[in-house]
């Protein structure tokens, strides 16, 4: 694909004090990066501002309130779509992901342009156990809801979305704004048949430890998502069934 144009969609809440080497480190990539501030507090705000007026790949978008990662991701998705961006790379901004793995998604994305990238996170011994173990519920949960294997994991912050077939599909189905948006989003895309091929990404536990998972809020809506999503697959059973039976 000749023609296709990649950004980088990078959601940030509070994360100065690892924003700066984060980008630094995407450079190597030699794409734009939208930075999308979630509402964070005056020191980041202030450390976003900088980065956009001294780098010129830099551009910053702001929210003009904290709404939650999804809310954060999509607001980057749809500001890259109409900047003319044919597809988006989203990556933390706590610089957790091993940016030397991300080529890959990038050089996929020429031969099949219609697919959506999704990371497999290869964690090191930084990832605390619980967070590790508590992953694979939501694994079975999405294997279930889309009566499928091909999510291999939902809750990995990279992904590579061709926005021209996502853009239209978050019009319509938004995917939460919260935690909620990375796997419903994929879950959704499959439901639609859309094809994912999945990259694997090393992750280690983030540089600055700001977490901004909130035990018993995020587990609510994650748990509302998962009920949500089962009601949507007992209705979509019967298709999802054929396709698995088709050629």
């Amino acid at each position: 694909m000749t023609d296709a144009r990649a950004c980088i969609v990078v959601p940030v809440f509070n994360h100065e004090g690892a924003i700066v080497g984060t980008c630094e480190r995407l450079k190597a990539l030699s794409l734009p990066i939208l930075l999308v501030d979630d509402g964070s507090h005056p020191a980041c705000a202030d450390v976003l501002d900088k980065l956009s007026l001294r780098h010129t790949h830099i551009h910053l978008i702001r929210l003009a309130q904290n709404s939650g990662k999804g809310a954060a991701v999509r607001a980057g998705l749809f500001a890259a779509f109409e900047r003319g961006y044919t597809h988006a790379l989203q990556v933390d901004a706590d610089g957790q992901h091993e940016v030397d793995d991300l080529p890959g998604l990038l050089e996929s994305m020429r031969e099949t342009p219609r697919t959506l990238m999704v990371g497999i996170p290869e964690f090191d011994d930084s990832v605390p156990m619980h967070r590790f173990i508590c992953r694979y519920i939501t694994h079975v949960w999405v294997w279930f809801n889309t009566l499928s294997l091909k999510i291999v994991d939902s809750m990995c912050g990279v992904r590579l979305y061709p926005l021209a077939q996502v853009a239209p599909m978050l019009k319509r189905y938004p995917c939460g704004d919260r935690m909620d948006f990375d796997t419903e989003v994929l879950v959704r895309w499959h439901w639609l048949g859309g094809d994912i091929q999945n990259h694997r990404i090393r992750v280690r536990y983030p540089q600055d430890g700001v977490s901004h998972f909130r035990l018993w809020r995020d587990n609510v809506i994650l748990a509302r998502m998962h009920c949500r999503l089962t009601l949507g697959m007992l209705v979509r059973a019967p298709s999802l069934l054929f396709r698995k039976r088709t050629p």
